[in-house]
């Protein structure tokens, strides 16, 4: 466990990490991040975790710290953005400790850091990065796997740090690494058995992408928010009014942690910040069936419309 593990440099979600976990999802570095620094230690926290206030039998929050616990895995504590402290439980899987490490923790760690966090996959389209965004099981990672064999490389998966200086949005990059379910890989032609398995979800998969990753961050120039319908076919809308506020709020990572963390003003000040200088659309594709090559044309039809007009 991490007791038998030096304290490692990496890199990701604009943070230069240092850990005393093995975080092999991660490139190595030892430069400082654009977004700053973070540890990550081993600590006991059983007393912190019975003193804390309690927002559910799960989850604590104090001023500058947030706590949770998952039962059979550790207990998590991240303070001030710059440190998360894990508590493993006994027998715990690395791989299970690491899955939280990357995902809720990094969400409250950039919250905390004032950085907003978007749910979603982060690609690079023409250049820039554009968002896509959708509930869980929208399509978001089959359609980002698809767009990445047409030649797109990733900036980042489920976690899309977004830096706003004077209005204009900055897509960060995570690390490079995909999520994708079984279905997604039939889709795609994707040997399941050449992947490794995520902790308790045999039928999702951690599917390294290195050579086709943006490690830089890009200007956000747009958002996809994916949407399913029972029928009809692929279509693509422009989001406008109050609904572009409405969307990224509801696409903002660990929303549910904005009003018990006491930052909704920042958080509505900073959507409000930017929201009528990014284009947002919404795509509808059928529930049923393999639509991510449609889905791609409708996309670039959009953010390209000279596509369309070569194609006519």
């Amino acid at each position: 466990m991490a007791g038998t593990v030096k304290c490692l440099g990496y890199k990701a979600f604009g943070l230069q990490i240092l850990s005393e976990f093995a975080l092999p999802e991660l490139p190595r570095t030892d430069h400082p991040g654009r977004i700053g620094s973070l540890s990550v230690v081993e600590g006991r926290l059983a007393e912190r975790w019975e003193a804390i206030p309690k927002i559910t039998p799960n989850l604590g929050i104090a001023a500058h710290e947030v706590m949770f616990m998952v039962k059979g895995t550790a207990i998590f504590s991240i303070q001030n953005g710059s440190t998360i402290t894990v508590s493993p439980a006994a027998g715990a899987d690395p791989d299970s400790i690491r899955l939280f490490i990357l995902g809720s923790c990094m969400g409250v760690v950039l919250m905390q850091k004032g950085i907003l966090a978007l749910h979603g996959s982060s690609l690079v389209l023409d250049n820039k990065a554009y968002a896509l965004v959708g509930r869980s099981g929208a399509g978001k990672s089959t359609l980002a796997s698809y767009l990445m064999d047409q030649g797109h490389l990733l900036v980042s998966d489920d976690v899309i740090p977004v830096l706003v200086h004077n209005g204009h949005p900055l897509a960060v990059p995570g690390y490079p690494q995909q999520k994708l379910w079984q279905q997604s890989l039939d889709y795609l032609g994707m040997n399941s058995s050449a992947y490794r398995p995520l902790f308790q979800r045999e039928t999702k998969f951690a599917v390294p992408v290195h050579d086709r990753f943006q490690s830089e961050p890009l200007p956000l120039a747009g958002i996809f928010e994916l949407s399913v319908v029972q029928d009809g076919p692929v279509a693509v809308e422009a989001i406008s009014g109050l609904d572009r506020l409405h969307t990224l709020y509801n696409h903002t990572y660990q929303k549910a942690l904005v009003d018990p963390m006491g930052v909704r003003e920042w958080h509505f000040g900073l959507l409000a910040s930017f929201v009528n200088r990014l284009p947002m659309y919404r795509l509808t594709r059928p529930e049923q069936g393999f639509s991510a090559p449609q889905q791609t044309e409708k996309i670039m039809e959009t953010i390209m419309p000279k596509v369309k007009e070569m194609n006519l």
